[in-house]
C-alpha cells in the first residue's frame, strides 16, 4: 500500500500544525515527511511517510539517540505516536529534545480513522504507518511539554487513583462480615486517608512555590464553589485554561453538547468525549457551587424552574463554570459575582 500523502493536503508543502518555520526547517524544502511510532515497553516500531521507510529501534536511551540521529535528515513535519501508559515519555522528550515536532494521538480517533480507510487488521507496523497518515491528514496539537506541569500531574494522577481505591475499600468494607477482614480493611482506609492527605500537602507545597501556579491558583479558588482539589485538576490537566474560547474549552472538557439531528429527526442533545478526569472533579464542585455560589444558584434554580432535567442543570453548571474559569485566566481577572 503505497500513498502520496502530499497530494491529499490542501496544500502540498504545508502540514496541519506547527509550520516550518517553528520547527526550523528549511522552508525552502519541497519534500515533507510524517512518521509514526507505536510505542511498546521494549521498542519502537517507526515508519516514515512518503518514503515507505520501516525500522526499529530499542525503547532505552540508545534507541532513542537512533531514531533522533535517523530522523534528522528528514524534513519531518509531524510525528505521531498514542500514549502507552507511561511508556512513551522517554521518547517524547528524546524528540523534543532534538526539536521534532511530536503530536500525541486518541487510540479511539486512531482506530475509527483506520475503519474508515479500510484497515481492519493491526500490528505493530500498521499502527505506526497509521499514525504516520493520521498526522498528515488530520489536523494535531503539537506536544508542548512542562516538567513542573508533568510532575504537578502525577501527584494530581496519584491522589484521584488512591481516592478511587479508597471509595472501592470502603464499599467492601460496608459488606464484609469477618471480624479480622473488617480490621483489616480499616486499618487499609486509615493508610490511605494519610497518604491521601500527605498528597493534598505536596500539592500545595508545589504550587506555593512556583509562581507560574500560584497565580492561577489564586485567581481559580476566588470563584466560590471551588476548592483546591479542582484547582490543582484544572493547573496540572487543563493547561489550555484561559488559552481557547468558551466553545474549545467546554468541548476539550467534554462538556459541549453534540447534536443529534436527521431530516426530520430532533434528536436530544448530549455531551460526549473530553477528558473525563478533570469532568468527575468538576461534577462535585458544580454540586457545591450551585448551593453556595449566589450567581451558579440562581443560575441553577432559572433552570429548574423551567423544568429541566437534573442532570442537564448539573452540567449546564458545570459548562458555565469552566468557561467562566476560562475567562478568569484569560483577563488575568479574579471572581466578580456581579458580571456573572
Amino acid at each position: 500500500m503505497s500513498l502520496v500523502l502530499q497530494s491529499l493536503l490542501p496544500y502540498p508543502n504545508s502540514c496541519q500544525g506547527t509550520s516550518p518555520h517553528q520547527q526550523g526547517w528549511d522552508t525552502k524544502m519541497e519534500k515533507l515527511s510524517y512518521g509514526g511510532i507505536d510505542v511498546s515497553k521494549d521498542r519502537l516500531d517507526v515508519v516514515v511517510l512518503p518514503e515507505g521507510w520501516f525500522f526499529s529501534v530499542s525503547n532505552d536511551t540508545a534507541g532513542w539517540t537512533e531514531l533522533v540521529a535517523r530522523l534528522r535528515p528528514l524534513a519531518v513535519c509531524a510525528i505521531g505516536l498514542e500514549p502507552s501508559g507511561g511508556y512513551e515519555r522517554g521518547i517524547i522528550r528524546a524528540l523534543l529534545a532534538a526539536r521534532l515536532s511530536v503530536r500525541r494521538i486518541n487510540p479511539n480517533k486512531l482506530r475509527q480513522f483506520a475503519r474508515a480507510r479500510g484497515v481492519l487488521a493491526k500490528n505493530d507496523r500498521l499502527d505506526a504507518r497509521l499514525m504516520a497518515e493520521y498526522v498528515a491528514i488530520m489536523p494535531t496539537r503539537a506536544v508542548q511539554r512542562d516538567d513542573a506541569v508533568d510532575r504537578l500531574a502525577e501527584v494530581v494522577t496519584m491522589r484521584r487513583q488512591l481516592c478511587d481505591e479508597h471509595v472501592t475499600v470502603e464499599n467492601q468494607t460496608a459488606h464484609l462480615e469477618d471480624a479480622m477482614l473488617r480490621r483489616l480493611s480499616k486499618r487499609r482506609l486509615v493508610r490511605l486517608e494519610a497518604d491521601i492527605r500527605l498528597l493534598d500537602k505536596r500539592l500545595a507545597e508545589m504550587v506555593a512555590t512556583n509562581a507560574a501556579f500560584a497565580q492561577p491558583y489564586e485567581l481559580l479558588t476566588s470563584m466560590p464553589g471551588v476548592g483546591p482539589v479542582l484547582a490543582f485538576t484544572l493547573i496540572a490537566l487543563l493547561p489550555e485554561l484561559g488559552k481557547m474560547s468558551r466553545k474549545q474549552i467546554a468541548a476539550l472538557v467534554g462538556l459541549a453538547p453534540y447534536d443529534f439531528d436527521s431530516g426530520k429527526l430532533r434528536g436530544h442533545r448530549s455531551i460526549y468525549g473530553g477528558r473525563m478526569p478533570i469532568r468527575n472533579v468538576l461534577y462535585m464542585a458544580a454540586l457545591s457551587a450551585s448551593r453556595y455560589n449566589p450567581a451558579l444558584k440562581t443560575f441553577s434554580n432559572r433552570l429548574a424552574h423551567a423544568n429541566k432535567k437534573s442532570k442537564v442543570i448539573i452540567v449546564a453548571v458545570m459548562r458555565k463554570m469552566i468557561t467562566t474559569l476560562n475567562a478568569m485566566l484569560r483577563d488575568n481577572a479574579a471572581w466578580q459575582p456581579q458580571s456573572n
